[in-house]
């Protein structure tokens, strides 16, 4: 079902949130940011990305980027990346949140080496499904235009050199992505998780910032983050999602939550 609500308005900025009956899009997200800059975070799902107005500059994986409005940015699930206007006015952008079963696990080394794909036809598809989105009783419509997208996406991205080597500690950060992963809302100590992984505590935090470019406790503030939203977009009320989503109290939440998304939680589930 569609999640409704009222559009947020902050100091310029202006953001829109849903998530729709259509399986594989696990969230829309529109957005005209002034100032806001993201921290660097990690999703847990592909992000689809097209700019309406201005210019995004964002490091994915360390390595600097840029989305126009002539671009499609696809950025892949659990790989750190940042972002801020590229321009004086700030941007207008609209992204899709895609679930792992959307695209292949195969295909993330190629989306990190060039996230960025000038193809006019997808980004014109790509404006066309969230018109689609935007309207419900149109999921069969949205449906069919997300298809068409995923292959298009898939093709051009077998169509890049397959990404070799791995970093190394790599199974050790994994191994502490996942617990962190399985204990998001309760937590846990660097101690606790250095004595169920075998690693001293220092050699953990040192491989996990390594391997995923963002800290342990900066992963886990982002998991929690990207869980509120979820319960936000559900219709729960923020009180509720601090507790539910392993922060403190909501004032923690919020404190967290407006420098992830540039907005606070009381305001997220939004739409225009």
């Amino acid at each position: 079902m569609y999640v409704l609500s009222v559009a947020t308005r902050l100091a310029g900025s202006h953001v829109s949130a849903w998530r729709p009956a259509v399986a594989g899009v696990a969230e829309v997200f529109h957005a005209h940011f002034v100032d806001h800059a993201y921290p660097r975070h990690i999703h847990e799902v592909w992000t689809l990305l097209i700019v309406d107005d201005g210019a995004v500059r964002f490091d994915l994986d360390r390595h600097r980027h840029g989305a126009l409005r002539t671009s499609v940015t696809l950025l892949p699930p659990y790989v750190p990346h940042d972002g801020s206007s590229a321009t004086p006015n700030g941007f207008r952008k609209r992204v899709l949140y895609l679930d792992t079963s959307a695209l292949d696990a195969e295909l993330v080394g190629r989306a990190v080496d060039e996230p960025d794909l000038a193809d006019p036809r997808l980004r014109e598809r790509i404006h066309h499904l969230h018109q689609a989105l935007a309207a419900p009783g149109d999921e069969f419509e949205a449906e069919s235009r997300l298809a068409l997208i995923l292959d298009r996406l898939h093709r051009q991205l077998r169509q890049r050199p397959a990404v070799d080597g791995q970093p190394a500690g790599r199974g050790l950060a994994v191994r502490l992505r996942e617990l962190l992963d399985a204990r998001t809302v309760e937590g846990v100590t660097l101690r606790e998780a250095a004595e169920l992984l075998h690693a001293h505590p220092t050699h953990l935090v040192r491989t996990f910032t390594q391997v995923h470019g963002v800290p342990p406790h900066s992963y886990l503030t982002g998991r929690r983050v990207e869980l509120a939203r979820r319960l936000l977009l559900a219709g729960q009320r923020p009180v509720e999602t601090a507790v539910a989503a392993g922060f403190f109290d909501q004032a923690h939440l919020t404190r967290h939550f407006r420098r992830y998304l540039g907005v606070s939680p009381a305001r997220y589930p939004a739409r225009s």
